[in-house]
């Protein structure tokens, strides 16, 4: 029987828009922020109330940036999530929010309007993913839903020509409907359950001082591939309601996808 796990019903009908955090607005995160416009755009469309999109990122825009993010000369030295969030509202008429700022890292930190439904990080370190999950798998699990509930916690990570994206639950489980046809799965796994990271050496993640440096540590398309295949999966959460895979792992020298199931 196929494995399927059913989108939590808030996501589906909410009251006002989904409210996502996307923490980091470099190399993926300036791709993944294009394509929840995209998102958002296409859901309003079909009579859903979008998108709202909170991003987070302290660093400015540095030459070796333009080329491989989505970045030109005239942002040279604009903090990138200011710069990112104040083009997509005037291109898309959006009113989406930027923090010039690092995403708390513990619950004495977080305040309630820091919270979102869907969580996307999309940094360049292992630390900030532990301390990610360790604060959301602490949060109070909500008897009721609503905008600052956290429901799902998606994470994008890559070399220079491979990578991964992986879409797990927040709270235990997910309430699923009673199916005939699937074996309905209540809980996904986020991405510290399925890499053990403490065993992971952290490599040099600094930024880099050339555009040429910086296609060393990451070939130019990893990024936006990433990006697609990641929101592909949120575009099908909502528009199809379940999803039969919660992940990818992707390798462009070999250009392979393998899916990760539910």
């Amino acid at each position: 029987m196929k494995r399927v796990h059913y989108v939590d019903g808030y996501l589906l009908n909410p009251q006002h828009p989904v409210t996502v955090n996307l923490v980091g607005a470099g190399g993926t995160g300036s791709q993944v922020l294009t394509c929840l416009s995209r998102i958002d755009v296409s859901l309003r469309g079909l009579g859903h109330p979008g998108l709202f999109v909170t991003v987070n990122d302290p660093d400015i825009v540095t030459e070796a940036n333009i080329g491989r993010q989505l970045f030109g000369p005239m942002d040279l030295g604009q903090n990138k999530a200011q710069c990112l969030v104040t083009r997509i509202n005037n291109f898309f008429g959006n009113d989406w929010g930027a923090e010039p700022s690092v995403f708390p890292n513990d619950l004495k930190s977080l305040k309630q309007y820091d919270m979102a439904n869907i969580t996307i990080t999309c940094t360049d370190n292992i630390r900030s993913r532990l301390d990610m999950w360790n604060m959301l798998k602490d949060t109070e699990e909500a008897r009721y839903r609503s905008y600052d509930t956290p429901l799902y916690w998606m994470d994008f990570g890559n070399t220079q020509a491979s990578g991964q994206v992986v879409i797990g639950t927040i709270p235990k489980e997910i309430r699923q409907p009673a199916s005939k046809l699937y074996h309905t799965v209540p809980s996904l796994k986020v991405i510290t359950r399925l890499v053990k990271y403490a065993r992971v050496k952290e490599t040099d993640s600094g930024p880099s001082c050339s555009l040429a440096e910086a296609l060393e540590k990451q070939d130019l398309f990893i990024n936006s591939t990433l990006a697609q295949l990641g929101c592909d999966i949120i575009w099908k959460m909502f528009r199809h309601g379940m999803i039969d895979h919660h992940g990818a792992f992707l390798n462009l020298e070999s250009m392979k996808v393998n899916p990760l199931p539910v």
